[in-house]
């Protein structure tokens, strides 16, 4: 019962987090109930399956008063529920993902790769993606990685597993279709990546000075790169970014001022 889940989580100063899905409205659905879906013979999933329950919980979150934190939202109706909310003081943050943000229906290929939970949903939907971003109704941008084998992600639409990958094309996709656009700065962009997630879940660092935590990325801003899944250190391979043009690269990680990877 996710009320109690709620009192409890207030009460020990807990988030609750949640993919946020009406299993009774799925109805065997795997992409967006769109154009594509129609047009190609397919079971949609409706956005009322993501867009009730986080209506039905910032309710909840507003009479319980806990931190309520919706992961990858899809749809423009998550984006006005969570907008009202939080203009109506409840404790309510959120994020997307690179894919919702760059990509809609409309880019659908009859391939695995293109199959994901939530489901990449209509132009009109990733407009309202965007605004938010701008407005700060979207705390966050993360990835929502997934990796599956070849051959779970090999059956087309209907058959694959859901799920993509997204650690290695994330920061150069949004660089590339965001900031280098003009839509976004870089500093709104690292806010929304890295200090925004730091915040909402209290994780230490952040910063570069002594003594603190040394989890830190080297970023080439310069680098341009086209996404060739066979190239991923990711045992997952399945992007619906492949072939894309990008600049930006991460070129060194340190992870407690340990180097973990550095480019060749």
């Amino acid at each position: 019962d996710m009320a109690l889940a709620m009192e409890k989580c207030a009460k020990l100063g807990k988030i609750i987090s949640a993919h946020c899905e009406v299993n009774d409205l799925l109805k065997g659905g795997y992409i967006h109930d769109g154009e594509y879906c129609k047009t190609h013979g397919h079971k949609g999933i409706c956005s009322a399956s993501e867009y009730e329950q986080i209506e039905r919980d910032c309710k909840l979150a507003k009479e319980t008063g806990v931190h309520y934190h919706v992961c990858h939202i899809s749809t423009k109706e998550s984006v006005d529920i969570i907008r009202r909310a939080k203009a109506e003081g409840v404790n309510v943050t959120c994020e997307t993902g690179p894919h919702y943000l760059t990509m809609c229906d409309k880019d659908l290929q009859e391939d695995g790769r293109f199959k994901m939970n939530p489901p990449l949903r209509s132009e009109e939907d990733k407009q309202a993606l965007l605004q938010g971003i701008l407005d700060g109704t979207i705390d966050v941008i993360a990835t929502d990685h997934a990796p599956h084998s070849a051959e779970e992600k090999s059956k087309g639409l209907a058959g694959s597993a859901m799920g993509v990958v997204g650690l290695e094309t994330s920061f150069a996709v949004l660089y590339t279709k965001l900031v280098k656009s003009g839509f976004i700065t870089l500093e709104k962009l690292i806010e929304l990546m890295s200090v925004n997630p730091r915040k909402i879940f209290d994780l230490p660092g952040g910063e570069i000075k002594e003594g603190e935590v040394a989890d830190l990325a080297l970023l080439d801003l310069d680098a341009k790169w086209c996404v060739n899944p066979d190239d991923f250190l990711s045992m997952g391979r399945a992007t619906p970014f492949e072939g894309w043009q990008l600049q930006g690269k991460n070129v060194m990680t340190m992870c407690g001022g340990k180097t973990v990877y550095e480019a060749l």
